[in-house]
């Protein structure tokens, strides 16, 4: 495109954004996104427009030329249940929803490549573009693989780009193997006798042996794990039936870990249970634990990573390109498709000075769609290269 048609392009993407940011739909509830989508995919000229795929997904297919190998290219469309900060006329008009993780911005760059490429062509092959429900949630992509998406949409590589704050506009990152973590979610329950505030020796109240849980899972990273394993352990709620002045005879411990293989989860869920135990024993209570594991880890293919860092340079020039010197202890619900099929995911940047990621005054920075969406097009031309 010439820079007049690439200033246009930044403009309809910005306005696709400030659209779906101010309509927010939560993980498996994205119909109306869906259908905004589905329209403009049809109105690029699309030979296959597929909606309701894993609930609300949908998958758009552009080929072009003979060739046989397929491309993949992954948006989220979800939002979180927080309630907006935000002054900006395109605030949420959803109460307590918003997109506070940029993927009003990721659909929007990924319809931008759709364009892009629907115009310009520029391969040979085909690219399928998934626009995916309730990545948050960490079950999106299994749903729309358990909708049949390989056998329905066959395709035989993957990428992928989030937004991250921090990262100046213009800068891309990625990194070979191990990218993103794993979570699990764990749940422990103490059970006891509660009873009144000024008699604490009548019942077994469970409170102060949760605060010494809490304490206790603090241990599990930095005394039973090892140094070179990345691991987090996360308490992030603390609830309990008491009031002022009643002891609790119940409280819950909810919260999270992060690991990068699938020993160190276990080992964290092994060490948990013992801690748990332990600790409910000491003060003569019942203890129940639940332990699952919602994201798997994120692992980037070597070959391909380099081939995305290729791609990036092509249009964000070299300076701005860099792999990343570490994973991140966040988690991706693009693992899964790289369970099928190898594949990389990228960051872009979003600005030194946004808001973090999840947080009530976030806000996408539009400045950093067309470098999006020439990624994506850009990775499509580099491994679909025109004959």
């Amino acid at each position: 495109m010439s820079k007049l048609d690439l200033d246009v392009l930044q403009s309809e993407m910005t306005a696709w954004r400030r659209h779906l940011h101010t309509h927010p739909e939560f993980g498996f509830e994205e119909k109306r996104t869906a259908a905004f989508v589905a329209a403009k995919l049809r109105e690029f000229g699309l030979e296959e427009v597929v909606e309701g795929v894993g609930g609300t997904g949908v998958v758009g297919t552009l080929k072009r030329g003979s060739g046989n190998r397929a491309i993949a290219l992954r948006a989220d469309m979800d939002a979180l249940r927080i309630a907006e900060q935000g002054e900006q006329p395109y605030r949420s008009q959803t109460p307590g929803v918003m997109h506070a993780c940029g993927h009003d911005g990721h659909t929007s760059m990924l319809l931008g490549a759709a364009k892009l490429l629907a115009e310009e062509g520029g391969f040979d092959g085909t690219v399928r573009f998934l626009f995916q429900p309730a990545e948050e949630w960490g079950r999106g992509a299994l749903a729309m693989l358990d909708d049949g998406l390989m056998e329905r949409f066959p395709f035989d590589e993957i990428y992928g780009l989030h937004n991250m704050p921090g990262l100046a506009i213009g800068q891309f990152q990625t990194r070979p193997g191990s990218f993103m973590s794993a979570e699990d979610n764990f749940e422990i329950v103490l059970k006891g006798v509660g009873g009144h505030a000024a008699k604490p020796h009548a019942g077994s109240e469970v409170l102060v042996a949760a605060c010494a849980l809490v304490m206790q899972l603090q241990t599990i990273v930095s005394r039973r794990l090892s140094p070179a394993d990345i691991a987090v352990v996360s308490v992030t709620e603390l609830l309990t039936d008491g009031t002022r002045n009643v002891l609790p005879g119940t409280a819950r411990i909810l919260g999270d870990a992060r690991s990068f293989r699938p020993e160190v989860s276990a080992a964290i869920e092994r060490q948990m249970g013992i801690i748990a135990v332990g600790t409910a024993d000491s003060y003569n209570l019942a203890c129940e634990i639940t332990y699952t594991r919602e994201f798997v880890p994120l692992v980037n293919d070597a070959a391909l990573s380099q081939e995305a860092l290729a791609a990036a340079r092509t249009v964000l020039g070299e300076a701005n390109v860099a792999i990343a010197s570490e994973p991140m202890t966040g988690s991706e619900d693009f693992a899964r498709f790289l369970d099928h099929v190898p594949g990389c995911f990228a960051y872009v940047g979003n600005g030194e000075g946004s808001a973090p990621l999840h947080n009530a005054s976030y806000d996408f920075d539009d400045r950093g769609l067309i470098h999006g969406a020439r990624f994506h097009a850009a990775i499509v031309r580099h491994r679909l290269g025109a004959n």
